[in-house]
């Protein structure tokens, strides 16, 4: 999984890219985050069809409240530069939450 740098909101779409990208907004000190942590590399295998990025939310807090992430574990899915999924709250998520919200995307 990439790990996206400190980025403004007016920077994220070229920093990410056009192809199929998952933002993956955690926090060290979440244990919600660190719960679901180790199910994402199984994750990233079963949709490698995108590219992954986990996206410290307080280092990017500017571009978390201009996206409306007030809880983590988030995630959004961007397709050539276009939102197309959000599975964003604060409940614990699980593998099987995750993979569900991806596959129902496709």
């Amino acid at each position: 999984m990439k790990q996206l740098p400190v980025t403004q909101p007016d920077q994220l779409l070229s920093t990410i890219g056009n192809g199929k990208v998952v933002l993956f907004f955690t926090a060290g000190w979440c244990p919600d985050c660190r719960f679901i942590k180790p199910a994402m590399p199984e994750i990233e295998a079963d949709f490698s069809d995108y590219t992954f990025y986990s996206v410290d939310r307080d280092e990017n807090v500017d571009l978390a409240a201009s996206l409306n992430i007030f809880g983590i574990p988030s995630f959004i899915v961007y397709d050539q530069g276009q939102e197309i999924g959000r599975f964003v709250n604060k409940d614990r998520k699980t593998k099987q939450q995750v993979e569900d919200f991806l596959r129902n995307l496709k």
